[in-house]
């Protein structure tokens, strides 16, 4: 049974997710004191988080910001927002998916198994390591290393990467990633995926390697495999 630690004020709207993701068979748990919300994360270790922006004491992107620097637990953003910004904002801190309020729960839960089974399934029957421009990517780990040292990705950059990799040299269009990611296209924003792939190239610069991934107008996205 997946544990999903719900971030959210709305006592109503709060007890009507997890009654539907209950359903599911998802353990559902919530927040008593938001000024603990990081003690109640290392209390219920959950295997996804999803997260309101509004919130009491700090909004979302604090709590956002703070999870990512201890874990790459699967975050999805809920808001009743509607500014652009937003949903960058959220990518950008290393948020996987953003959900805009009002939803149909359907779609809410879709997102959810569409993320968990890419999370904790993808790369099941695949080797841990891959050899790539004289660094080592280690897809368990979600590191990569070189001799200019060693970055970790969120799992939904190392999935990105994961997928160029399959295809090293060869363009990646963007529906074909979409489709992989989120497994259901009509979820998914175009800017979702610019986003994703924007930050992904951020991190590898670290290492000097944010230009090995290109970028083909109107095409997509491609890996180069030094020669």
């Amino acid at each position: 049974m997946f544990k999903i630690l719900l971030i959210e004020d709305d006592v109503t709207l709060f007890n009507e997710i997890k009654e539907r993701l209950s359903q599911w068979s998802y353990e559902v748990f919530g927040i008593d004191d938001f000024s603990q919300v990081m003690q109640t994360f290392a209390d219920v270790k959950p295997d996804l988080v999803i997260i309101d922006i509004q919130l009491p004491k700090f909004d979302g992107f604090h709590w956002c910001r703070l999870i990512r620097s201890h874990s790459n637990v699967p975050i999805i953003f809920l808001s009743s927002r509607d500014h652009p910004t937003d949903m960058v904002m959220s990518m950008q801190l290393g948020a996987d998916d953003f959900v805009q309020k009002p939803f149909h729960f359907d779609v809410l839960i879709a997102k959810v198994q569409a993320l968990l089974r890419r999370v904790y399934n993808y790369g099941a029957e695949q080797p841990n390591l891959q050899t790539w421009c004289e660094a080592t990517v280690d897809y368990e780990k979600y590191t990569i290393s070189n001799a200019n040292g060693s970055i970790e990705l969120t799992k939904n950059e190392m999935f990105i990467l994961k997928k160029l990799l399959e295809q090293k040299n060869k363009i990646i269009g963007r529906n074909e990633l979409i489709k992989s990611l989120w497994d259901d296209e009509r979820f998914v924003s175009d800017n979702t995926l610019t986003v994703n792939v924007n930050r992904l190239r951020k991190r590898l610069d670290d290492i000097g390697l944010g230009g090995q991934i290109q970028t083909k107008v109107g095409q997509g996205y491609i890996a180069l495999e030094e020669v």
